[in-house]
């Protein structure tokens, strides 16, 4: 993709996510893949690491990406399901230490809404599993090198 057109009157920020919004709508970002780094990001579009982090947390507003904290961002598999997914998520949680019927509609709000916070979860563990795949394989080949 080309960098942020000067000649374009929208924000930088706006431009990158309107770009990486495109390559999810089209499929060239899968659900489930990791989005480039910020670096990458800044590279890409010419733009300042406060400038990649803008983009993004659009898309994450969106609901179009999730970030797990040190393993980076990820295309939503149902766009515009995350935010209120994790809400839902926490809230359970917090319920459930509570003491509250999981049964119970109002501890646990509506099955539809419990089922998308524990495929929220899995998505994350997920992210985090492979995050932790990449690091063992890197310190495996590390260790070969010795």
């Amino acid at each position: 993709m080309t960098p942020a057109s000067q000649h374009d009157p929208r924000p930088p920020y706006q431009q990158a996510a309107d770009a990486i919004r495109r390559d999810i709508e089209t499929g060239r970002l899968k659900a489930g893949e990791q989005l480039p780094s910020h670096s990458k990001l800044q590279e890409r579009f010419n733009i300042a690491n406060m400038t990649a982090r803008s983009a993004l947390r659009v898309l994450r507003e969106e609901g179009l990406i999730y970030t797990v904290q040190g393993r980076g961002s990820y295309v939503a598999d149902q766009p515009g399901g995350h935010r209120s997914d994790a809400d839902a998520a926490e809230g359970i949680e917090q319920k459930a230490e509570a003491g509250a019927d999981p049964e119970d509609s109002q501890a646990a709000g509506s099955i539809p809404e419990a089922l998308h916070a524990l495929n929220e979860q899995l998505r994350t563990l997920n992210a985090e599993v492979q995050g932790l795949r990449k690091e063992v394989d890197e310190l495996k080949a590390e260790r070969k090198q010795r």
